[in-house]
């Protein structure tokens, strides 16, 4: 594995290949064959095996799984939330994924800066605007909400997702930028 780089990942020392216990060293390998490269989250988070454990855990579970929001549809519940609360990590990283599963290169991008003057359905505007709503405003959620949402089509599982990523993605952001973590500089042509 190759993890140079001409500025620190994070604020937290990154582990070495060598250092990493062997079930992440192998996750890291796997996304790094895929890719091509190792996301940096991965090592900044490999300073605490155990908190990596159960965030890619639960991020895998939220990210992957069979669901009635598509992949590139949590991917823009993320770049939007994440622009919103300031994570240029996540921005990045996931704007990539988001013009890689929307196959549209400006998406990620138009989603980032102002989600509402986006190329996108009055469908993914709901869900957006739920998503925000979660985000900054979880309080005052209600039974109108949900209503809008499932005027949309969207299910009350599909509802319990939006929340799920976006409160999710919230500690992310807040972890990342916390500890400066740094994105990868390959993220940033992906997808274009």
């Amino acid at each position: 594995m190759t993890y140079a780089t001409k500025h620190p990942i994070s604020r937290y020392p990154a582990p070495t290949a060598e250092g990493l216990p062997d079930d992440i060293k192998e996750k890291a390998l796997a996304i790094q064959e895929k890719i091509g490269f190792v996301p940096n989250v991965f090592l900044a988070l490999a300073h605490r095996p155990d908190e990596f454990r159960a965030f890619f855990a639960y991020h895998d579970i939220l990210m992957e799984k069979d669901s009635g929001i598509s992949k590139a549809d949590r991917e823009m519940i993320v770049v939007a939330t994440s622009a919103d609360n300031g994570c240029q990590y996540c921005v990045v990283a996931h704007g990539a994924i988001l013009r890689i599963r929307a196959r549209n290169p400006l998406l990620a991008d138009q989603v980032a800066i102002n989600y509402r003057k986006a190329d996108i359905t009055l469908r993914q505007m709901a869900m957006l605007d739920f998503a925000l709503k979660v985000s900054n405003d979880s309080k005052s959620i209600c039974d109108e909400d949900f209503g809008v949402l499932h005027g949309h089509g969207f299910s009350d599982d599909d509802i319990w997702d939006i929340a799920a990523i976006t409160g999710f993605f919230g500690l992310s952001n807040r972890m990342a930028s916390f500890a400066s973590m740094r994105p990868n500089e390959e993220f940033f042509s992906m997808g274009r």
